[in-house]
């Protein structure tokens, strides 16, 4: 069989061809402009906080008592020079599409890093009540090191508290970058800009959706397939949708949500509430109820045997 060589003419025209397609489109392009924050590099900085977060889990560095603060400043400097680049190429690429031309980008790339780096401290406080959540509220869990190195519920709550505080600063791209890594690993997503206090639990976790404007309480748990979403979202005249309104569940202290659960809208759960599995829920819930579908009618019927 006589085999297509792909000519220099051919090679020409195909490579003309891709690039007409780029004219006049701004919304997947970014051509002569200053570049966008790296995703790998965004990567490799939240591998760099997982390290300062859970010292030893990673298995990257042997960490002793007396190496542990060497390490830790080892680390603060890589993520300080290495997060002020990638957000200020985040805050560049906000100003051009602002048209801004006063605002310096660089100051406020450090200082937003300073921020985020100074809140460790409060994060990690943070990560070991959910981390005793998890072992607390789950009968298999053997020990905290298995929650840590196993848990993908703590592997997306980590995530997600370094990228709200990214989030809050109004950093552009880069909190979003950080969450949908999380949500790629471990099928939980976790919107960065929803509010979620101490001791939060996700059990399994797969398939769990916590949308933009959620606020969640202390000591909540909730399973495998819960929705935290918006019912319908209000558009302006222009029939474009409004950004940035409450649009999500509240759900107070102490609540209990299972498995598949969807709960729709600005809608408020009460402290002590329970949702039971596949309920679809579009009102408040007072406090201390619990919500259940009646039970399905079941229908037995006897298996067919074929007899030898």
């Amino acid at each position: 069989m006589k085999k297509d060589k792909l000519t220099n003419k051919a090679m020409k025209e195909l490579v003309g061809q891709i690039t007409h397609t780029y004219k006049g489109d701004t919304g997947i392009n970014f051509i002569d402009v200053s570049n966008l924050p790296a995703r790998e590099k965004i990567l490799e900085i939240l591998d760099l906080f997982t390290e300062l977060i859970f010292p030893g889990y990673t298995g990257r560095r042997e960490v002793t008592k007396t190496n542990i603060d060497f390490i830790v400043g080892d680390i603060l400097c890589q993520i300080y020079s290495e997060l002020c680049d990638q957000t200020e190429r985040a805050y560049r690429y906000a100003c051009r599409i602002k048209e801004c031309e006063d605002c310096d980008c660089r100051i406020k790339a450090e200082n937003v890093t300073k921020h985020l780096l100074g809140r460790l401290p409060k994060i990690r406080e943070m990560l070991k009540g959910d981390v005793k959540a998890a072992f607390d509220g789950d009968p298999a869990a053997q020990s905290y090191e298995e929650i840590v190195i196993s848990y993908p519920c703590i592997t997306a709550i980590a995530t997600y508290r370094i990228a709200h505080e990214l989030y809050l600063q109004d950093v552009p791209l880069i909190p979003r970058i950080m969450s949908e890594c999380a949500h790629s690993k471990t099928g939980i997503d976790i919107h960065p800009g929803a509010r979620i206090g101490k001791n939060f639990f996700i059990d399994h976790g797969t398939g769990v959706v916590i949308g933009e404007t959620t606020i969640i309480g202390n000591n909540v748990k909730i399973y495998q397939g819960t929705t935290l979403g918006a019912m319908s979202f209000p558009k302006d005249e222009r029939g474009k949708i409004i950004k940035g309104s409450k649009r999500h569940p509240t759900i107070e202290d102490n609540v209990t949500i299972y498995a598949e659960a969807t709960i729709l809208g600005d809608v408020l759960i009460g402290k002590n509430a329970v949702i039971g599995g596949n309920v679809w829920v579009k009102e408040s819930v007072p406090a201390g109820v619990t919500v259940i579908t009646p039970n399905a009618e079941l229908v037995y019927k006897k298996n067919k045997t074929t007899e030898k």
